[in-house]
Order: structure tokens, then C-alpha cells, then sequence
């Protein structure tokens, strides 16, 4: 019986569940109360902190002088970044310092900090309240290293675009830093790194599994997620003067305490430590048996009735008084399953020491964790670490209530220069130059119309940091931005970049019904196919699109977000909308992969989806007279991933006509559940148990002489992979596939190279031979030299296939004429999700 939890009172004795109640599974509805449902407070119900009187900054300060210049003697709060400081609604620091100064407070920016010692960490002096740290909008081992653990030369957050300006792990670094600069002050950590770390996790990068990441940085308190309810609250309670080891039931925070804390009392723990047992369950009692014969029944004897035997009253163990068993009140929802009250009720998961050294109870607890990401219904979370005295619980309250459209409005309205920091110019007082920071370019001209995504795609992050409920942004707060940008923003020509966000067309979709909202456990609500309560509705999303491009001094409007053409296609008017105005010629979806075996692992529809959409867009580009082409990202190395779906891959690249030039490789963040299969070799949609027969394997693709067969196949018109490949397909029995016909992959032929290519993106390409290699040798007679140039493939005059007759999946035809993409890229462009 797998994923059976037990419920029982923390800190009392086990509640005797009847055995057909305890076959409630974790994947059952849980029924709200009143009291978690409660209308939050609202971001701008607060009243503001005396400090407010000071004003708002041009930019949040980063020096002393800057700091006079306000007339503050002291900072409130001091955030701690290993970004650069852009005010901007997208970098992360920008919002939540803007947030907590819209509050009252004074805030201050320490922007990748010299981590080397405390002195850069007490530039602004000491924070009246707390340091609030993160490290940056990407994990900082992301930003870091690539895929195949190499590092990088680059970093997009940083003046410059220079790399090696954060530590690895900066998280635990700053927190050190701030707890050196001043031992006193609270430290507070956020961000997608502290977000994807709050539970024992596995670690690419050093290929184990890592403790909570408040384990190991000894903060004080962890915020998950989009934190500005939390912040607020956190904030406000500080300057209140309650002590921060009092801050224990905001929601989106983490915190450690002791697993006998007496705030403890009349919570229920589900036990989901195990897999395959529900737990521990008392045996029924039988009520025609007396006292005695009960205990007799049990093999041992009824102290009270010795005692009364006796004439004395039984002592109690360790002087302790006897505890009290309060039975609570629980709750049946049909036959299925009992519930306790969810605002007093934690599921326990395995311990770190447990996870860390068994692959099924990792996934087990990676697949519980995911089923507490609805707002409307998660319970709290907590996870034991260490033994003996020094065993700590992790606590994980549930995750934070979405932003309402007001409080979103309100969040992007804020002040924002919409700038790098001025300490960031160059000569001219420009950040146009060597100090450019590629990440401020990139959404520079863009604007960001809602949070969130219900896709749910295994090897994403979104969901597990930002919620999979939809938090929009009002049309007129969007439109008040776009000619915010269009007066303010310097350098603009007329172009906004993107009106999007996690994904280009959830705006305003989500649930039909709040009620079933809540109550959903689903993990993505199009997957395996659209459920039937989500409205599709792309209406006001069309409204928005027409309404900006009408602006005066506005002459496009692009879409650069990456998006979800299985709910495109449901609404024809919107992709006629979208072809025609908004599409600069090319535009960028996942498919992922034409296999079904990895498709189900990352939960996206098949490629038949794609065929749908591709008409649509093919048939709408005709009718507006425009030539315009998809460009579809595909990943290698996912798990589930076998060899011949890749070579399969391949051969539909080739009958379509597409010569992949940036490729991603699987590369496993912490706490997505293709990191789980990817560490453990399970499937945690499908369940996890210890029986061989039960649950789902997943084939693993570990390795580098294996990953790089997989990026081979997708990049398979590069000679530098053809050797590897015709070894390869020699093996797989798949030899018909290497010659020199239109219908082969490969050729049998071999231009002589020196293993390098160049990428739109120098940080994706291949370095040339060094000085002092092997000159190449002369090329043999006969032998014809390729050069991908990026350009559509000729119309070389091959004959087209029949209709109707269907090509052998295993032959690939000739490229397709007029009209194909030949590169799958985009110079300077990054994959969707």
C-alpha cells in the first residue's frame, strides 16, 4: 500500500484509525477550512513603518554617501545580492526592495559583494531589523557552471558580462558574510536558490544529496516563492520587536526547531517517512473486553488495577505527569479517505539521513512534496536532520496565497528607474557599453504581464518557486508600463521586446471554479491533456495585444516568451492575432521531443500538438503575406530518454528541415521531479515503491560519453559527430541509416575538421584547434566539404513523396524546399519554459 500516511496528535499518543480509514492515499482531496482559506492581508493594508516620512529613493542606496545623501543614518533592511543592481520589476532585489520601501522602510542594496571577508558585508553599517540574502535571479551553480559542469566564461547578471563575480553556492556564503559583519542581526533567506534548496535535495554538481540549504547556511528564516507577502509580514512583526524565532506561521517560510518543541501540541503528523507501510497503526480494541482482559490481552498487565489492588495509585514514568490523550474530531470524505484539520496538520517526509542514502525514499519524498504546491489545500512539510541531540525539523509552512490583480498592480507601479545603477556607467555615463549587462538588454524594452505557469513540465522549476496558479497583471498596469518605457527608457526606438513572462499566453487563464482550484492536487493542469475546468479563454490577452500596439510612438509589439502552443491552439483567434502582429519573423516553442517515451517523463504533449499548431501558424503567415518560421527547442539527455528516441529525433529534424545550432542538454536544478528521476531512477508520477513490479523505472542518461551521443543526435548535420554517430548506429543495428543518399542521416564520408564550430552564441560554441596542433591535411579527392550556413535549405528539385503514402519511420527523407528553417536559433537567445 503505497503512499499511505497515517494521521496522528503531534506529541500524544497515536490515534486509533480504523484499518479501511487509513487507505486514504496523499493523492486525496483535501477538504479547506475557513480559517486557511481567510482573505490574506493585503500588501497595501499595512500600516506604514515611521521611516516613510524619508521618501522614495532614485535608486535604493549601495554606499554611505548615497545613504547621507537620503539623510539616513541607518538602513531597516540590507539586502544581499550576487546580481548587479538593476531596478528594474524584473530582477528580483529591485522588487522586494521597492516592496519593503513602498512599506516605510529603508532599504539597502549590497550588490555582488567581495565575499572574501565580512568588511564588504558592513558597507552600509548595521540593518535596524534584518539582512535579507539571495543569490540572484538563477541558482548560483546554474549561472555557474553548464551542463556538462564546465564553467563559464559569462555571466548575464554582471556589468560586463563577466563571469566569477559570486561565489559558488552564494547563499551559504553571504549568510556566513552577514553573520560575521554583525552576529545579532537576523539573516533572511530568499531567492529561486533558496527556494529550490529548502528540503534535502540532490546536488548535481557534487552528484549527492545536500542538506536543507537553512541547514547548512544557519539562517534564521527561509522565504520560498514570490516573497512579498511574507517579507511584508516578516518586516512589519520585526519592527514590532517580536523576536524572528517567533515568526512561525507565515506562509512560504522554512524554519528549524526541535522536534519536541511544545508549540508542537494538537498538531496531527502524517507519517510519509516510508513507502510501501502506512506507518503505525494500533490495533482496534475490542470493547466487550474489560481493562484487565485488554492488557492481558496484550501481554502485560493493568498498572491501575495492580495499583488499586494495592491500595496505591501508579506513579508516572519519570516523575512526568500522565499524558492526556484529546481525541480530535476527524473528518470522513466518503469511503476514500479521513482528513484533519489542515491548518494544524504536517506530513512528516524521510529524514536527510534517510534520503541521502536511499534512492526510493528520495523520490518517494520528492513526489510529496509536489503533491503540497497548491496554495488552496498544502499542508506544512517537515524534515528531520541530524540525530540524537543535536535533530533538528526542517519546517516548511505552506506555500504563499497568490497576489491578487490589485496587489500585483501594485507591486509593478512601484517606482522603479527601470535602470542599472548609476555606479554601473561607464565613461559616458552610459550602460550601453563595456559595463552592458545582457540580462538588463534583454528585458529592457519588455514587459512582464503575469506570474506563474500550470504547465508543469518535470524538468522546470517555475511551479516549485512561483506556484502553478496564474497571477495577472490588469490591462491598464501594463499599458501604464509600456509608455512608462516609451517616455523614460533611453534607447527606445518603438519596439517592445516582449509583453509575457514564464510562459506568453496564461494571462488571465486559470481554474473556472475557485472551489476546485483549491481542492486540486493535479500537477499540471494540460497534461495529459487539457483539463476540462481550465478556461482557455486568450480573449483578454488578444484585448491587451491590440489595445498596446495602438499606443502612440509604438510601433511593434513583439512576443519573446516562450509559448504554450497546446493552449494556443484552442483559441484561432489568437493565433491569427499573433502571427500577424506580433511575430518578427521568428517565433520560439518547446516541443522538446517527437517521442513519447520522454515526453511522458517531462509531461508535454505529443508532437502531434506541434503539427496542429505549425498549420495554424503556416496557414495565418500566408494570409498576412509574411514568410516567417518556428523555431523549436528540443532537450537531450532527458530521463527517459533511450538512444533510439534520439535517433528518432534526428530523423524527423531531417525530414523537417532543421539544423539545431544551440543545443540544451538536460541539465537537473534542484527539487524538479526529473532531478528525482534523474538521481534516483524512479518515476514519481507514477508512484513510488520498493516492489519491482509496482511503480515505474526510468532509463537514466549518465555519463558524458552518453550525454554527448544525445546532443549529437540533435546537432547530427555537425561532421564533428559523425564519427560518434556511426559507431553508434552501427551498434543500435541501425547502419542503414550512415550514406550518402538524401534518405541517410549521416554520410560515410568525413571532411577533415579540427573539432570546432562557431555558435550564434560564443558561449555555446566549440574553441578552435590551439597553437601548435596538428595542422589539418589536405582534404582527400572526392571528398565534399559542408558549411551550415543558417540559411533555409534550396529546393534542390527532389521529387515529393506521394499522398497519403506515409515515409518509414526509420528512413529519413530530403530536407523539405521553400520555407524551412534551417537553424533552430536565435542569436542571443535563451530556451523557454
Amino acid at each position: 500500500m503505497p503512499d499511505v500516511p497515517v494521521a496522528r496528535p503531534a506529541l500524544v499518543f497515536p490515534v486509533p484509525f480504523p484499518a479501511a480509514a487509513v487507505s486514504a492515499t496523499l493523492e486525496a482531496p483535501v477538504r479547506s477550512d475557513a480559517k486557511a482559506n481567510a482573505k490574506p492581508k493585503a500588501l497595501t493594508a499595512y500600516r506604514p513603518y515611521w521611516a516613510k516620512r524619508f521618501g522614495t529613493a532614485p535608486f535604493l542606496p549601495m554606499s554611505r554617501r548615497e545613504m547621507d545623501k537620503l539623510g539616513w543614518d541607518s538602513c531597516d533592511i540590507i539586502i544581499v545580492s550576487g546580481d548587479a543592481y538593476v531596478d528594474h520589476p524584473s530582477f528580483g532585489m529591485a522588487v522586494i526592495g521597492r516592496t519593503l520601501e513602498a512599506q516605510g522602510f529603508r532599504v539597502g542594496i549590497i550588490a555582488q559583494p567581495d565575499w572574501q571577508s565580512a568588511d564588504a558585508f558592513r558597507a552600509l553599517g548595521k540593518p535596524n531589523l534584518f539582512f535579507g540574502v539571495a543569490a540572484g535571479n538563477m541558482d548560483s551553480m546554474i549561472n555557474r557552471y553548464t551542463a556538462d559542469r564546465k564553467i563559464r566564461s559569462d555571466d548575464a547578471y554582471t556589468p560586463g558580462n563577466v563571469g566569477g563575480k559570486r561565489p559558488d553556492r552564494a547563499t551559504l556564503v553571504y549568510t556566513q558574510r552577514c553573520n560575521e559583519a554583525f552576529k545579532d542581526v537576523p539573516v533572511v533567506i530568499g531567492g529561486i536558490e533558496a527556494s529550490l534548496r529548502r528540503i534535502a535535495h540532490y546536488d548535481y554538481w557534487s552528484d549527492k544529496v545536500r542538506r536543507s540549504i537553512l541547514v547548512d547556511a544557519k539562517a534564521d528564516l527561509l522565504v520560498y516563492g514570490n516573497a512579498e507577502r511574507a517579507i511584508v509580514e516578516i518586516a512589519h512583526r520585526l519592527a514590532a520587536k517580536k523576536p524572528i524565532e517567533s515568526i512561525t506561521d507565515v506562509r512560504g517560510t522554512a524554519f528549524m526547531r526541535k522536534p519536541d518543541d511544545l508549540a508542537l501540541d494538537g498538531w496531527y503528523e502524517v507519517d510519509s517517512s516510508e513507502v510501501d507501510t502506512p506507518g503505525k497503526v494500533d490495533k482496534l480494541l475490542n470493547p466487550y473486553l474489560t481493562i484487565e482482559e485488554q492488557a492481558d490481552d496484550n501481554g502485560a498487565s493493568c498498572a491501575k488495577a495492580e495499583a488499586a489492588k494495592a491500595g496505591d495509585t501508579p506513579p508516572a514514568a519519570d516523575g512526568a505527569k500522565p499524558m492526556l490523550l484529546i481525541r480530535r474530531p476527524v473528518e470522513k470524505l466518503g469511503s476514500r479517505a479521513i482528513t484533519t484539520p489542515r491548518d494544524r496538520t504536517v506530513i512528516r517526509l524521510p529524514a536527510y539521513e534517510q534520503v541521502k542514502s536511499d534512492n526510493v525514499l528520495y523520490a518517494h519524498a520528492n513526489r510529496v512534496l509536489h503533491l503540497e504546491t497548491n496554495p488552496g489545500n498544502a499542508r506544512a512539510i517537515v524534515q528531520r536532520h541530524g540525530e540524537g541531540h543535536t535533530a533538528r525539523d526542517v519546517w516548511i509552512n505552506p506555500p504563499p496565497l497568490p497576489l491578487s490583480t490589485e496587489e500585483m498592480d501594485h507591486v509593478f507601479d512601484l517606482p522603479y528607474a527601470r535602470s542599472p545603477h548609476p555606479s554601473y556607467a561607464d565613461a559616458n555615463g552610459s550602460h550601453d557599453g563595456e559595463t552592458k549587462i545582457p540580462a538588463w538588454e534583454m528585458i529592457r524594452f519588455s514587459v512582464n504581464i503575469m506570474r506563474g505557469c500550470f504547465g508543469g513540465c518535470t524538468f522546470c522549476s517555475i511551479t516549485e518557486h512561483e506556484g502553478r496558479i496564474i497571477q495577472s497583471r490588469s490591462e491598464d498596469s501594463v499599458i501604464r508600463e509600456i509608455e512608462e518605457i516609451r517616455d523614460k527608457v533611453k534607447g527606445f526606438t518603438g519596439i517592445i521586446s516582449d509583453l509575457g513572462g514564464p510562459t506568453a499566453n496564461m494571462y488571465r487563464i486559470g481554474c473556472k471554479s475557485p472551489e476546485i482550484e483549491a481542492a486540486c492536487r493535479k500537477p499540471s493542469c494540460v497534461y495529459p491533456g487539457i483539463c476540462s475546468n481550465l478556461n482557455t479563454d486568450h480573449g483578454p490577452l488578444v484585448k491587451m495585444y491590440r489595445r498596446a500596439r495602438a499606443l502612440r510612438g509604438v510601433k511593434k509589439i513583439l512576443i519573446g516568451s516562450g509559448l504554450r502552443y497546446d493552449l494556443a491552439v484552442q483559441s484561432p483567434e489568437y493565433v491569427k492575432e499573433l502571427v500577424t502582429h506580433h511575430v518578427g519573423g521568428y517565433l520560439k516553442i518547446a516541443p522538446e521531443h517527437t517521442e513519447g517515451g520522454p515526453l511522458s517523463k517531462m509531461m508535454k504533449p505529443g508532437i502531434g500538438t506541434y503539427d496542429r499548431f505549425k498549420a495554424m501558424f503556416e496557414k495565418f503567415s500566408a494570409e498576412a503575406g509574411k514568410k516567417q518560421f518556428l523555431i523549436p527547442y528540443f532537450i537531450a539527455a532527458h530521463p527517459g530518454t533511450s538512444d533510439e528516441d534520439m535517433m528518432n529525433l534526428a530523423i524527423w529534424l531531417k525530414h523537417n528541415g532543421f539544423r539545431a545550432d544551440q543545443v540544451q542538454t538536460f541539465y537537473p536544478s534542484p527539487m524538479a521531479t526529473a532531478t528525482a528521476m534523474y538521481h534516483s531512477g524512479h518515476n514519481p508520477l507514477k508512484g513510488i515503491s520498493r516492489d519491482a513490479r509496482k511503480g515505474e523505472r526510468v532509463d537514466i542518461v549518465k555519463g558524458d560519453k552518453r550525454r554527448r551521443l544525445h546532443k549529437a543526435f540533435l546537432r547530427y548535420h555537425d561532421p564533428n559527430n559523425w564519427p560518434l554517430l556511426r559507431d553508434a548506429l552501427k551498434d543500435m543495428g541501425r547502419a542503414d541509416l550512415i550514406g550518402n543518399g538524401k534518405h541517410h542521416l549521416i554520410p560515410t564520408w568525413q571532411p577533415t575538421t579540427d573539432g570546432s564550430y562557431q555558435s550564434a552564441r560564443r558561449s555555446n560554441s566549440t574553441p578552435v584547434a590551439k597553437t601548435g596542433a596538428k595542422p589539418a591535411t589536405k582534404p582527400t579527392a572526392g571528398r565534399i566539404l559542408t558549411q551550415h550556413t543558417g540559411l533555409p535549405p534550396r529546393d534542390n528539385g527532389s521529387r515529393p513523396a506521394r499522398p497519403g503514402v506515409a515515409k518509414p519511420a526509420s528512413r529519413p527523407v530530403a530536407a523539405k524546399p521553400a520555407g524551412r528553417p534551417a537553424s533552430a536559433t536565435k542569436p542571443g537567445g535563451r530556451k523557454p519554459r
